[in-house]
């Protein structure tokens, strides 16, 4: 009798814990089935993955040294010593395509992480407390949001000067209002919610109310925004490079390649080619990932 009362407690915990196991792995097939009714943002997600580790693992990854100018290869067409050819200064293209990557993934979610670094909480407090510092903040973001944002970038990182850090700031406080006014609707909106209401019946101080309560609740939406948001990022690091505002030679950028293959549209067009398409199936495959995380993340689908 002892032992079969001693083995009662045994059982009944390998029970919970299979129990347990079970509910997670039909959870966990659940989210695979959701995800696979959405093959482009499945896609989309792939190759912002593959992108991410091409980005990582530039110095594996890279047949050559993305700098180094070879004179007797000048505008030398795709060939299996150089996959994507060379520039008009003899250099991979392949290499300065692969390096480019780390420049571009880096410009533009680093950017995107200080908008959200200065919006969120901005935007939090606004929401929050309303009245007088709502109505200061709000005047400021409307002011902040009159200049287009790739004019406003053009602007911050020529008073700057020009350089990816100064590039990545200026694209990042160009972002930022807009993480301002998404934060402060979803924040107008959510208190306004039963639980967070409950939680101030109850004495819950202003500090705990938006960081327990509201902000994870507002959490997916953010991630959705900032994942749309990448892109134009992207896109706007590219033509401040572009532009000569941006990374600087001979470090590669997407945007560089472009200014330089400009001149040999005719001549040497693969110059343009891997760039321009590095630049459109990034930018385009974070739009499908980002509808596809909204749809996911969308509590009617559940």
């Amino acid at each position: 009798m002892g032992r079969k009362g001693g083995a009662l407690p045994s059982a009944g915990g390998e029970g919970l814990a299979q129990g347990d196991a079970t509910a997670t792995s039909i959870r966990s097939r659940r989210t695979w089935r959701r995800a696979l009714r959405r093959p482009p943002a499945v896609v989309g997600a792939v190759v912002v993955f593959l992108f991410a580790l091409m980005a990582i693992g530039a110095p594996w990854l890279a047949t050559g040294d993305p700098i180094r100018t070879n004179w007797s290869q000048i505008r030398k067409a795709p060939t299996m010593a150089h996959l994507f050819g060379t520039d008009d200064l003899g250099r991979d293209v392949y290499s300065r395509v692969v390096w480019g990557a780390r420049t571009s993934m880096q410009a533009g979610v680093l950017s995107i992480l200080l908008a959200i670094a200065v919006g969120v909480p901005t935007g939090l407090v606004a929401g929050y407390y309303r009245r007088t510092i709502d109505q200061v903040i709000m005047r400021l973001t409307d002011a902040w949001l009159s200049f287009p944002f790739l004019i406003l970038a053009i602007g911050l990182v020529t008073i700057l000067g020009p350089s990816l850090t100064n590039a990545t700031v200026a694209i990042g406080m160009a972002a930022t209002p807009t993480y301002i006014r998404l934060t402060r609707g979803l924040v107008l909106s959510t208190a306004q919610e039963d639980y967070v209401q409950s939680a101030r019946a109850l004495g819950g101080g202003d500090v705990r109310m938006m960081l327990r309560h509201i902000l994870p609740n507002i959490f997916s939406a953010l991630l959705v925004q900032a994942t749309v948001s990448i892109p134009g990022a992207i896109i706007a690091e590219a033509i401040l490079s572009f532009l000569g505002l941006g990374v600087q030679p001979p470090t590669p950028s997407w945007g560089t390649m472009l200014n330089a293959a400009q001149q040999f549209l005719e001549t040497a067009p693969w110059m343009s080619w891997w760039p321009g398409l590095a630049i459109f199936s990034l930018a385009l495959s974070f739009n499908l990932a980002g509808d596809g995380l909204r749809d996911f993340l969308d509590p009617k689908d559940y």
